[in-house]
């Protein structure tokens, strides 16, 4: 039908026009003092200053951010199997190995108690993914990681701006990465963004994105270029200044959606925590396919399904685990339509749309 709402709605505009247009006429494209200021503003914006390093995509900031912390072949690092692949993707990259475990059925982030019954001698960390923009009970698993003499690494993706106790992801582990891809909350076209505690860890991370050098030809170590551009940092840059009244417009749309939504499972937020809502996720008990389709052909409304499938059951894992809580959640979650510029009146085709097909489900 005509007039879709999309599931993911990217706002690129006239500011992040110009922003590349001064970029390009300064002459100076790769990464430069635009990549530096917005390393700045980011981490004094969305970290409480804990310091930053701009990359060039989320998942080169986990695999550089493990090689950081000293994670190496032998050692194991503890992650959820509902998450993209990226995030066990970079345990692997460095030569570890992902220890999949299972979620917490609520906010479908890591259970801690999962997590610590999961350590071993070879345990090197824990990497909590901030699913949906909810944060993981960051608590629970610092006091785990400090018990067993363990590292935290946060992958943060989808929860720039997200909080567990007042205190912003990305300002307990090690590191933690940001994805700036363009359908996250923020964007800078392609990019990532590593926050990290350790003075030494950030020198790490200068080399690992530089071809191993700090000072030009004087290549320390074996490293890689993963870097930001200065035209990416410039987008990067205006959408930042954006991404608070982006995210209140968010939450607005969850809280409607959580006021009118009837016959389905609506998020949980738990009260330590503030949910930035990368996604608006339900669950669909009874044949939650059939539920997206129908929402599509009749009413036009578009969802995304986050994630079909385990990590831990993808071919390139290939592993027969019992996760119960991710098993169940790769088969009833959708996400629906909450992006910032979503109208009043297709925030109120999106309810209509999904009370309508769960009446007729029911």
């Amino acid at each position: 039908m005509s007039n879709i709402i999309p599931a993911a709605n990217p706002l690129i505009g006239q500011d992040e026009r110009a922003a590349v247009e001064r970029v390009l006429a300064s002459g100076m494209l790769a990464q430069g003092p635009e990549v530096a200021a917005f390393e700045r503003e980011f981490s004094q914006q969305l970290v409480n200053g804990v310091s930053c390093h701009a990359v060039s995509s989320g998942t080169s900031g986990l695999h550089i951010g493990l090689m950081a912390c000293g994670v190496k072949a032998g050692d194991e690092v503890i992650v959820p199997s509902f998450t993209f692949a990226a995030t066990a993707n970079a345990v692997k990259l460095v030569g570890a190995e992902p220890v999949f475990v299972d979620i917490d059925p609520e906010t479908y982030c890591i259970d801690p108690r999962a997590a610590e019954a999961a350590i071993t001698s070879r345990t090197a960390g824990i990497m909590p993914v901030h699913l949906y923009g909810h944060p993981a009970d960051m608590a629970a698993l610092s006091k785990i990681a400090s018990k067993h003499g363990v590292r935290i690494f946060e992958d943060a993706a989808q929860a720039h701006g997200a909080k567990w106790q007042g205190k912003p992801v990305g300002s307990f582990g090690d590191f933690a990465m940001f994805s700036l891809y363009p359908t996250k909350n923020m964007t800078s076209g392609e990019g990532g963004m590593i926050s990290f505690l350790e003075d030494e860890t950030g020198r790490q991370i200068r080399l690992l994105r530089n071809q191993g050098m700090e000072e030009r030809y004087r290549n320390e170590v074996i490293g890689f270029n993963m870097r930001m551009t200065d035209l990416h940092a410039a987008i990067g840059r205006v959408q930042l200044t954006k991404l608070k009244d982006w995210t209140s417009k968010r939450q607005d749309n969850a809280r409607f959606f959580d006021d009118n939504l009837i016959g389905v499972k609506a998020p949980r937020v738990r009260l330590e925590a503030e949910h930035v809502y990368h996604q608006y996720t339900i669950r669909v008990e009874d044949d939650r396919d059939g539920f997206a389709k129908a929402l599509a052909a009749e009413y036009g409304v578009q969802t995304g399904v986050y994630y079909p499938t385990p990590v831990h059951e993808l071919p390139s894992f290939g592993l027969k685990l019992d996760l119960p809580e991710t098993a169940l959640a790769s088969k009833t979650v959708l996400s629906l339509p909450v992006y910032p510029t979503l109208s009043d009146n297709e925030r109120e085709r999106v309810v209509q749309a999904v009370n309508a097909i769960a009446k007729a489900g029911a």
